[in-house]
């Protein structure tokens, strides 16, 4: 009984560890998520703000390569 209860415990120590490190684990993975869609924001406001400049050129006004 005694070494059944010691194997208990040893497993319930190394789950508790490992649940820790998961929890880590996806805390950290969550911030680059955040991290990556701020970004992905900021992208995304850059090309909304390029776009009217390049429909506003006309191709007629510019002069070809080979001249």
């Amino acid at each position: 009984m005694e070494s059944r209860l010691m194997e208990i415990e040893i497993k319930l120590a190394l789950t508790e560890d490992l649940v820790d490190t998961l929890n880590l684990t996806v805390h950290r993975q969550q911030e680059q998520i955040d991290a990556l869609q701020r970004q992905l924001l900021a992208l995304a406001r850059q090309v909304q703000a390029a776009s009217p400049a390049a429909e506003s050129r006309d191709l007629r006004d510019e002069i070809p390569p080979h001249y």
